[in-house]
């Protein structure tokens, strides 16, 4: 018989865990507390993550085979909260994990991977993160994406910058970037244009900065996960594949491959291993030198990019272009 409810102990709190056997992954076979359990054992590297960031929760109260839905508005039983205004005038109290505790309520509120966002509650609107998201298209193969992400690292050290790179736990790869929140949105994602245009200069061949999809080729440096409200699978998060969206250490990523890293096992690659992103908040970057590239790049004049507009909504492709004439 199914149990209702258990309690799991993490850094001295208790949270209650209901339905602790619903099958979340019905083709490993892991239960919802296998889930809890998965961030009980890595908890300090996927609080580091999500710390003091408003986090989308990404429910999925029927297992990852059916569709989850996203909720922004944090319920009563949060912790801490941040009020978030979008363009329309409505606001949102939006879920600020704090502690250990917070990542298992996440858990227990049936999201297996973690959305935060890439500012801070304290400096809403400027961010500390610069993320940088290769997103594979369909002829690429993972191969091609880590060429690209090992041609990333010697573009961000050009600029004094850091990477720290993971798995995405599907068919991508992430690395982040601590910088100063001393830039808004726009620059920031400015910045990680530049970048990505700079990466697509060294490797043409595979890494495209091609905003629409028919241009593309090879790995799409996806600069606009930059993007105010925008967010991503943070480290440690488990995917709808079974993955886990994995920190790596650089002299692994040649040879890395997604299915290296399933939920089911990974404790122990992490009781091995350690969070290898613990220390990414130690040296905070300067993008300043990305946007003058920026600004070398758009020939001295800033050169208006299509943003999506937060408040997602249909728009025709003819819509899109115009928007580009009009600027």
């Amino acid at each position: 018989m199914a149990r209702k409810e258990t309690h799991v102990e993490v850094a001295g709190d208790v949270v209650r865990v209901t339905s602790p056997d619903k099958l979340m992954y019905p083709l490993q076979g892991w239960t919802k507390l296998d889930v809890v359990e998965h961030f009980v054992a890595c908890v300090d590297g996927a609080l580091g993550g999500v710390f003091g960031r408003p986090c989308l929760l990404k429910r999925w109260p029927k297992g990852v085979e059916q569709e989850p839905f996203f909720q922004k508005r944090a319920p009563a039983s949060a912790g801490e909260r941040v009020a978030i205004a979008y363009p329309s005038g409505r606001t949102a109290g939006w879920f600020v994990p704090r502690s250990p505790a917070d990542v298992v309520w996440m858990a227990q509120m049936n999201c297996v991977d973690l959305n935060p966002w890439s500012s801070r509650a304290e400096h809403l609107e400027q961010p500390d993160e610069l993320r940088i998201d290769l997103d594979p298209t369909p002829e690429a193969t993972f191969d091609d994406v880590r060429n690209v992400a090992l041609a990333v690292r010697p573009v961000l050290e050009q600029h004094d910058l850091i990477g720290w790179p993971k798995t995405s736990g599907s068919k991508g790869f992430h690395i982040y970037v601590r910088i100063e929140p001393k830039w808004g949105f726009r620059q920031v994602r400015r910045a990680a244009l530049a970048l990505a245009r700079a990466v697509e200069a060294e490797v043409p061949a595979i890494a495209t900065s091609e905003w629409w999809k028919e241009d593309r080729h090879g790995v799409f440096i996806d600069y606009n996960q930059n993007a105010r409200d925008h967010t991503i699978a943070s480290a440690y998060s488990v995917r709808p594949t079974g993955l886990v969206s994995a920190p790596l250490a650089w002299g692994e990523v040649p040879d890395a491959e997604p299915q290296d890293f399933p939920m089911g096992g990974f404790a122990d690659r992490y009781a091995n291993a350690g969070d290898l992103m613990e220390g990414i908040d130690e040296r905070p970057g300067d993008i300043s030198s990305l946007l003058e590239l920026a600004d070398d790049q758009d020939g001295g004049v800033e050169i208006r990019e299509y943003e999506p507009p937060s408040e997602v909504r249909l728009q025709t492709r003819e819509e899109l272009r115009s928007w580009w004439q009009e600027r």
